[in-house]
């Protein structure tokens, strides 16, 4: 597994160059004690495998920005994409200080040729509004939920999508988590869509860290949300990660056809085609263990397949204290 023995290392996401694989991840100094003040320290790690097994960390790629900008109190979680002319895009989740401490989310982005050195583009491309989305002036919920971008290009050559952790402004409070849509004819300009998914009486406070794949020819798209965030009848599950089989990745998803993928002990499932033998694999971060207590660090891979129309992980790694 990938692991820091002086920092919590959590939520994460992959880019394949081709030759090797790129790691991306959140971490946070350990000298805070307090695991969940992690998240207002996070800066952007970067790590590179040939095998996905072993890992060589390398230079950063994001820290927080200077005061006034929207991401002056943290840089958090995103997805790495390659443009047709070769530039990769990190797009990346910024929160400010500027709302008097409120977490406001947006949606903003850095630009590189070669993966390793990384320049921000100046300003959020995307934040929530209505009337699709919730707002933190509804008072609903803890934080205005506009995080986690997962970009990809569109299936018949038609720009590309993005698809965002947020909330709708209505129904049920637990339970109006949404997944955000959005569309771009180039990865720099953004135009906000209605969601691709609805609240549900059977839903979700937040469905984080999306993911859309096609795996062994099946789309599904992952999210992760644990018990204190969702509608009653979900938490008898104690799930980490859920997935969701559609029959396209530009949805609809069906949030009551989620299935628990991971226990909570794994969270922030991640997919990823192992390129020597099209293996698809799923990595998660160790998120508690048997104590209950905070753990970290990102998992060796565990092969998924489709049983009875349902994903399934094989041999998921247990989560034990470090």
């Amino acid at each position: 597994m990938f692991d820091l023995p002086d920092s919590w290392v959590w939520d994460y996401w992959f880019a394949d160059d081709g030759d090797r694989y790129h790691l991306f991840f959140l971490y946070a100094s350990r000298a805070l004690h307090d695991p969940e003040a992690r998240h207002y320290r996070a800066s952007i790690g970067h790590a590179v495998s040939t095998d996905l097994v072993e890992w060589e960390r390398v230079a950063d790629a994001l820290v927080r920005g200077e005061a006034g900008e929207f991401d002056d109190l943290a840089t958090w979680t995103g997805s790495t994409v390659r443009h047709p002319d070769g530039t990769w895009f990190l797009f990346y989740t910024g929160s400010t200080r500027a709302e008097g401490g409120k977490n406001v989310q947006r949606i903003g982005y850095a630009t590189s040729t070669d993966l390793v050195t990384w320049q921000k583009a100046p300003g959020p491309v995307l934040e929530a509004a209505a009337p699709w989305y919730e707002t933190l002036d509804s008072g609903d919920w803890h934080d205005e939920a506009f995080r986690d971008p997962w970009v990809f290009a569109d299936p018949d050559g038609d720009g590309w999508h993005m698809y965002v952790t947020a909330r709708a402004p209505e129904g049920p409070v637990e339970g109006r988590g949404v997944v955000a849509h959005a569309w771009s004819a180039d990865l720099r300009d953004w135009e906000l869509r209605e969601p691709v998914s609805t609240p549900s009486e059977n839903g979700f406070g937040q469905l984080e860290v999306t993911q859309v794949e096609v795996v062994d020819g099946r789309p599904v798209l992952l999210f992760s949300c644990l018990a204190d965030h969702s509608m009653p009848a979900r938490r008898g599950a104690r799930a980490g990660t859920w997935a969701i089989p559609a029959e396209s990745v530009l949805g609809p998803f069906d949030v009551d056809r989620a299935e628990p993928l991971t226990g909570e002990d794994l969270y922030v499932g991640r997919l990823l085609r192992r390129r020597e033998d099209g293996q698809w694999l799923l990595f998660a971060f160790r998120n508690v263990g048997p104590d209950g207590a905070f753990v970290g660090g990102v998992t060796d891979p565990m092969p998924v397949s489709w049983v009875d129309g349902r994903l399934v992980a094989e041999t998921p790694v247990a989560a034990t204290a470090s």
